[in-house]
C-alpha cells in the first residue's frame, strides 16, 4: 500500500503528464500554476520525467520565439499516463465511496433536518 506522500507525488506526475498530453507547449510556470506546485517543483518533476524517458523536449515550431520548447510525451510516457490514470481513478472512486459512507453516518447522527437552506443568509 502506498503512503499518502507517494500518492500525492503520483497525483502530481499524473496531472503533469495529463497537462502535457493536452498542451505540450506549457511552460514550467504554467504547469506549476495548473497543478498547484512551486515553479521549482514543476522544473524538478519535468526533469525527472525526461530522465525516465516519459517526456522529451522538442522545439515549439509555432512560436516566433525559437527558444520556446514543447514537452512531448514519449510512447512510454503515454503508457505510464494510462497506468496512472487507472490508479488515480480507482483512488478517487474509493474516496467517493468513503465520503458517501461518512455522509450517511452524519445524516443518521443529526437526523432529518429537512432540505438544505440556500447559502447567503436569512431574509
Amino acid at each position: 500500500m502506498a503512503s499518502r506522500r507517494e500518492e500525492q507525488q503520483e497525483d502530481v506526475v499524473y496531472r503533469v503528464l495529463r497537462l502535457l498530453n493536452d498542451n505540450p507547449e506549457m511552460s514550467t510556470r504554467d504547469i506549476a500554476d495548473a497543478v498547484g506546485i512551486s515553479n521549482g517543483s514543476a522544473y524538478y518533476c519535468l526533469n525527472a520525467l525526461m530522465q525516465k524517458g516519459l517526456v522529451k523536449l522538442g522545439r515549439f515550431r509555432a512560436s516566433p520565439d525559437k527558444r520556446r520548447y514543447a514537452y512531448i510525451l514519449t510512447p512510454r510516457g503515454v503508457k505510464e499516463k494510462t497506468v496512472l490514470t487507472v490508479r488515480f481513478l480507482r483512488r478517487k472512486m474509493q474516496e467517493f465511496e468513503d465520503l458517501k459512507q461518512e455522509i450517511a453516518l452524519l445524516e443518521e447522527e443529526v437526523g432529518d433536518l429537512g432540505p438544505p437552506k440556500p447559502a447567503g443568509g436569512n431574509k
